[in-house]
């Protein structure tokens, strides 16, 4: 008996991920999943840590090449050091890749936005480059820093013209990034594609989402400068102390390079009792703290990065059923619009006062829940965002674009 020839792929892709490896990298590692249920060959280029130390694995039919930093860098000279590491094995397996089996797409996740050197002596053979654009690397570098660097800042705006001038096509997650890519990278608008971030539908069964009765205060995601927990843990003080709320408590999930300074804070604040930190977390112990909190937070620093930036754990927290706090941003507002509180930008009282009103009125908060979750269902949950994928890689390669696996699936069984 003889076996079917494997069909031919609609293009052989490769991803490059600098920034962390994959399949922690959710965003990139559902992309990657639709394009290979879609028949594109998939490829992922990444670093190696946060448990996934192989050099190679083929996971669900997706090719995965890893290579090791020689530190993880948090400050410019640190950058100096790890990135020419990153860009010179990101191009070598790339190279690896193209004599094994070929490259049609180049497809780059920022940051850094650098990542178009490695592309570049493809693209001069014909190759498409997708510049997926996950962070405003000039915004992060302003928050990262006290005071102005204005000759590091036009270095950055410098590198993300340059990748978005020798994009075929650019992903953004919002429409702010999108309009960054229109009127800063002089991007045609018809080569931006909206792609957001979020969960599937069946990432949590609503069932799951039912309130509890204890007054657990929930967030998830990077401890960093920008994250603003240490607002967060000043909050809780104002709540535990000032208005006597001991009932009150908190489950911050997640790491990061400011977590053992806001460990640090939480002790020197007397907060020990009321705030349990957990590092992080396996997918199933995330939903159950999240599942079982009333109010979960989004305690960003107001800053031009944040206010343009979707945050995931918003969609994560629509996708849970929960109710929401965050400071007042443009698009954390666009993503949970009434599904969430909105304080006033930086005041910590009123972050407090908030938090407090969810917890206090579980009919309002069960509401607002109901309201996120119906949002993320029918807008933002990732069966929607396939499509947008799809038809990125469709006019990056000017073809009809494939129809979305989640498509496919639902005609089957229709």
């Amino acid at each position: 008996m003889t076996q079917s020839p494997t069909p031919k792929p609609l293009a052989r892709v490769v991803i490059l991920v600098e920034n962390l490896p994959v399949p922690f990298d959710r965003r990139v590692w559902m992309e990657a999943r639709t394009l290979h249920a879609a028949g594109y060959e998939v490829n992922v280029i990444c670093p190696t840590g946060k448990g996934y130390d192989e050099g190679f694995e083929r996971i669900d039919g997706i090719y995965v090449y890893r290579y090791r930093l020689p530190i993880e860098a948090s400050g410019f000279a640190g950058y100096l050091f790890e990135y020419p590491v990153a860009l010179i094995s990101s191009f070598a397996l790339s190279l690896r890749i193209a004599f094994a089996r070929g490259i049609d797409v180049i497809h780059a996740c920022n940051p850094p936005d650098l990542l178009f050197l490695v592309a570049a002596p493809f693209k001069l053979f014909g190759k498409r480059f997708i510049f997926d654009h996950h962070d405003l690397c000039p915004e992060l570098l302003d928050s990262k820093y006290d005071k102005p660097r204005p000759f590091l800042r036009w270095l950055m705006v410098a590198f993300e013209r340059m990748t978005f001038a020798m994009s075929n096509v650019s992903i953004a997650t919002n429409e702010s990034y999108k309009h960054v890519a229109v009127a800063r990278g002089k991007m045609k608008p018809e080569r931006v594609f909206v792609v957001r971030s979020g969960p599937r539908k069946a990432w949590i069964a609503p069932a799951a989402n039912a309130l509890s009765t204890e007054k657990l205060v929930g967030y998830v995601g990077v401890m960093g400068a920008q994250e603003g927990l240490d607002l967060l843990l000043e909050a809780a003080a104002r709540l535990v102390f000032e208005k006597k709320r001991t009932d009150i408590h908190f489950v911050l999930i997640g790491d990061g390079s400011a977590r053992k300074d806001l460990e640090a804070q939480a002790a020197a604040m007397n907060l020990a009792e009321y705030v349990r930190f957990t590092g992080r977390v396996s997918d199933d112990e995330l939903k159950d703290l999240l599942g079982r909190s009333t109010v979960l937070v989004n305690p960003d620093r107001p800053s031009e990065l944040n206010d343009k930036s979707t945050m995931n754990k918003i969609v994560e927290y629509m996708a849970m059923a929960k109710p929401i706090v965050q400071f007042e941003c443009t698009e954390g507002r666009f993503s949970a619009q009434d599904a969430s509180l909105y304080a006033k930008a930086g005041d910590i009282g009123d972050f407090a006062e908030k938090i407090e009103q969810l917890l206090d009125d579980p009919k309002l908060a069960a509401e607002m829940g109901a309201r996120g979750r119906k949002r993320f269902e029918n807008d933002l949950c990732w069966e929607h965002q396939e499509p947008k994928l799809l038809a990125a890689y469709a006019t990056a390669l000017g073809r009809e674009a494939a129809p979305a696996p989640s498509a496919l699936a639902s005609s089957t069984t229709a």
